[in-house]
């Protein structure tokens, strides 16, 4: 373990499974005190917490449904109470579900605008205050490949993360006088539980196949620990610089044809 973040306490939502865990993980390692929050499995937090402080790190559980504004507040203050302030959010909750024009019913709509963007911009709203009274603070949303191109049948999701990356572009202008850095990442195909099912449903074949043929590397699919990686750069002093940018890490998939 080093001490990148020493003395600072990160908030992780989704951070219990897939890319969030292992930025929760990697954030641990080096140093932060991390609060995963899982959104309704506490058990899935604590297995998390528990692999961090057998590493010799520090985290603290959490279930909290951040596409609700009360449960949001309560969780925020509940962690500013404690630890006297939040100095890095990560907003990694996230779902991904094919909408085919006319065959998505409203509710599928809706989960995938409040769990990708509702709750980013929820988080972000109870958060900042605390970090511009400060006079700093690190803030990373997600964003997606599919905020670039567009993907057939998910058109949805594709405009939950657009308006996510639109979000970070826009709160950079309010929040960097502040003190207060936003950026998002935006992986591409990474393997995460949140999309198994889409990775081993034959009926998606042929779409997997087309991602093979237009994804340059030969690793079609990312690791949870490539995209953490970048997280922890832009948490970290390095990317002091930057602010409201969208970085893509999708294997080359945006690159062109």
């Amino acid at each position: 373990m080093v001490d990148m973040f020493k003395g600072k306490t990160a908030l992780v939502t989704g951070g219990s499974s897939g890319i969030g865990k292992a930025v929760s993980l990697q954030l641990a390692r080096e140093g932060a005190h991390v609060e995963v929050v899982a959104s309704s499995d506490m058990a899935k937090a604590e297995a998390v917490v528990a692999e961090i402080a057998a590493a010799g790190g520090s985290a603290t559980p959490h279930v909290a449904d951040v596409r609700r504004p009360d449960h949001v507040a309560q969780l925020v203050g509940n962690v500013e109470g404690l630890r006297g302030g939040i100095d890095m959010l990560v907003t990694a909750a996230g779902v991904f579900q094919p909408s085919p024009i006319g065959a998505t019913d409203l509710e599928t709509f809706d989960q995938m605008v409040d769990t990708n963007f509702r709750s980013a911009f929820l988080c972000v709203n109870a958060v900042a205050p605390g970090m511009a009274a400060r006079g700093s603070g690190k803030i990373v949303c997600f964003s997606s490949v599919a905020s670039v191109i567009g993907v057939k049948g998910f058109s949805a999701y594709c405009a939950t993360k657009a308006a996510v990356s639109m979000m970070v572009r826009s709160l950079a202008i309010e929040l960097a006088p502040q003190g207060i850095n936003i950026n998002a990442v935006a992986p591409g195909n990474t393997a995460t539980p949140m999309n198994a099912a889409v990775r081993t449903d034959p009926a998606n074949i042929a779409f997997l196949e087309e991602m093979k043929k237009r994804t340059p590397s030969p690793q079609v699919f990312s690791d949870p620990e490539d995209i953490a990686g970048l997280v922890l750069f832009l948490l970290s002093h390095r990317a002091r610089a930057m602010h409201g940018s969208t970085v893509l890490m999708d294997e080359g998939l945006s690159a062109g044809i």
